[in-house]
């Protein structure tokens, strides 16, 4: 032990002894206080209708079997995470081991990283459909609406390399080598002489081998998908088409910063005044073009009613989306493709043009008055605003793959925007009210 001299000679003091074994009757509910953001997420949570989270669970009173974690505790984990801007399985694995809020939210339940993995792709449809009942029951409390929409699309890298893609041949070699790969370890595999721990070593190869050449395969045909829209686009011939053999539902798009790289397109509908995302879609399309009536009809299906006026950038101009939009009485707020072009060539870009519907010509009209592009500046605000608080949240990368994969973690990102917005408006509220 180290001496300390003072003024009046050696000093004591009181030294940290972390090797001591004490008994502290603490319970884990004492160690957080009362207004604590973990309270308010699995508060919210309880809240929620989870049947659907319980149904496949085979673990039911009077039966056998080993009892699951709570499907509420992976929510609950999962949504704080996300807030958190945690987005790997394994980092949320050693925070429920290490830091006070996730230790809280486990409540003793010991997760591993593959089972919260698991969880956090495996219900996406689930998460569907929490979106759409956590965006209803907003709507029955009338904290929003659905009167203005804005949508927007964000290109995030998905998880592949560029070295990745490949044409046609290459990839029917790769399918070839990994074939006969695995037909040598199976062989090895169902060898006599091999010992217990051997055939489980093989048998994991086996199965990466396995998955290996089932990637190859679908990458395969993902390519042959490509094919007929590089032609359509005459952008090369379709033997430059190539394909991912790590993520073969990826495409390369161009980004943010003018490269191109591996991603995913990941649509969202937010409404203007509340900024709440009420629809999500996530697509391997590398343009906005086209994405505007899908979300449109989603937004229908999922709470019976139509916006009356929906914004979107040039990106998303389509003439036959338009007509849709505007047939079924929403008005919509897209600005004209090359409008300064046409001004400088002494073209009136408001005008009717050959082959316009009706419903085109009041969109071109309407968009050259002052109160539409008032309406128009609400776009950034909101669109712009659930990119960006997503983006800040870690959604810049996928550490998944496929495009169902890829929909569940925006998913959680939609849920958690949303949690973040319902505490927002309910704060808003209450402040009015008083």
């Amino acid at each position: 032990m180290a001496r300390r001299q003072g003024r009046g000679g050696v000093v004591r003091v009181q030294q940290a002894q972390r090797q001591q074994v004490e008994w502290r009757p603490l319970a884990l509910d004492e160690l957080l206080t009362d207004d604590h953001s973990a309270r308010l997420v699995w508060a919210y949570v309880d809240g929620l209708d989870l049947a659907a989270f319980y149904e496949p669970i085979a673990a039911v009173e009077g039966g056998v079997g080993r009892n699951p974690i709570d499907p509420k505790i992976l929510l609950a984990l999962w949504l704080q995470a996300t807030i958190d801007g945690i987005g790997s399985a394994r980092r949320l694995d050693r925070m429920c081991r290490e830091h006070l809020t996730y230790l809280w939210m486990c409540g003793g339940v010991t997760v591993n990283y593959h089972t919260l993995a698991d969880f956090r792709v495996r219900h996406a449809d689930r998460l569907d459909q929490l979106l759409t009942q956590s965006v209803a029951t907003l709507l029955h409390q009338e904290l929003i609406d659905l009167n203005r929409v804005a949508q927007d699309g964000m290109r995030v890298r998905a998880s592949a390399g560029s070295s990745s893609f490949r044409r046609k041949p290459t990839l029917e070699k790769c399918l070839q080598e990994a074939e006969e790969q695995l037909k040598v370890l199976r062989e090895e595999r169902e060898s006599d002489d091999v010992s217990a721990e051997d055939r489980r070593v093989k048998g994991a190869r086996e199965r990466a081998a396995r998955e290996r050449a089932e990637r190859v395969q679908a990458a395969l045909e993902e390519r042959e998908k490509i094919v007929p829209k590089m032609e359509r686009r005459k952008k090369g011939s379709g033997d430059e088409a190539r394909a991912s053999t790590t993520d073969p539902e990826a495409r390369k798009m161009k980004m943010g910063d003018g490269g191109f790289r591996p991603a995913y397109n990941v649509q969202f509908a937010t409404t203007t005044e509340t900024r709440v995302i009420v629809g999500l879609d996530v697509v391997n399309a590398g343009t906005d073009g086209g994405q505007l009536q899908p979300m449109y009809e989603q937004l229908i299906e999922r709470y019976s009613q139509r916006p009356e006026e929906y914004l979107a950038d040039a990106g998303f101009s389509n003439l036959e989306a338009i007509t849709h939009l505007e047939a079924n009485g929403t008005n919509v707020y897209l600005p004209i493709t090359d409008e300064e072009k046409k001004r400088s060539q002494g073209r009136d870009p408001h005008a009717p043009m050959p082959g316009d519907s009706q419903e085109v010509e009041a969109w071109r009209a309407r968009m050259g008055t002052d109160e539409a592009k008032e309406i128009y500046k609400e776009r950034a605000s909101s669109a712009e605003f659930s990119n960006a608080t997503c983006r800040n949240r870690g959604l810049n990368q996928f550490n998944v793959r496929s495009l169902a994969k890829a929909k569940a973690v925006a998913l959680w990102h939609a849920l958690a925007h949303n949690f973040q917005r319902l505490l927002a408006l309910t704060r808003q509220r209450s402040t009015m009210a008083t």
